[in-house]
């Protein structure tokens, strides 16, 4: 029972962290001889089911002198410094033991350098996307945050190799993916319907 365990968490860490691949981690038990057809199988399945889940801000800002709303509003948007260098709001994946705002806090200031104290978040407005990466299921949640003053400067991390502050319709372009588009339009009508009641 304890090998059974301790293997499970040890491929359970690894996958989550992003640290190693379940190939890798069968390879490696193989190599020990300490699996079985039973376990690899258990495995296997266990990461066919897996979720990623990472979380993030879609974060704007006001210019200040753009009258009327919301010509006036600006999102972040990074572009990648991997793959297709597609462009995406700041997101990460959740560490294990760690709440899904922290992991949002946490990843928009590794890597956009913006703090919890350069930020306010909108209340009422959370977004879950659902797509598969390289045949995998991942989810990812975005809340809605301000940045208090428009001329923070950001900071990349080496994750990133750019980045754009950019009305909704050129935000929706750089994005590409329909269901980010589909977010930033929501992240949009909360906002008109918050200045609306205003």
């Amino acid at each position: 029972m304890s090998l059974w365990f301790d293997t499970l968490n040890l491929f359970y860490i690894c996958s989550y962290k992003m640290l190693s691949s379940s190939n890798k981690v069968l390879s490696f038990l193989e190599s020990k001889h300490t699996i079985t057809e039973e376990l690899c199988l258990c495995i296997s399945c266990f990461n066919r089911k897996m979720v990623l889940r990472a979380c993030g801000f879609i974060i704007f800002r006001r210019l200040v002198g753009r009258i009327p709303p919301p010509g006036n509003i600006e999102y972040l948007l990074l572009q990648t410094s991997y793959g297709e260098h597609h462009w995406t709001p700041p997101k990460g994946h959740v560490d294990p033991g760690e709440d899904d705002l922290t992991t949002a806090l946490r990843e928009t200031k590794e890597e956009a350098g913006l703090g919890a104290e350069h930020l306010k978040v909108i209340k009422g407005f959370v977004q879950e996307l659902h797509y598969e990466v390289r045949g995998k299921p991942k989810e990812v949640l975005y809340w809605l945050a301000e940045l208090k003053d428009p001329g923070t400067a950001v900071t990349l991390s080496d994750e990133h190799q750019d980045y754009r502050w950019a009305q909704l319709e050129e935000a929706c372009t750089l994005a590409r993916y329909k269901d980010l588009q589909d977010t930033l339009r929501a992240a949009h009508r909360h906002l008109e319907a918050c200045q609306d009641k205003q």
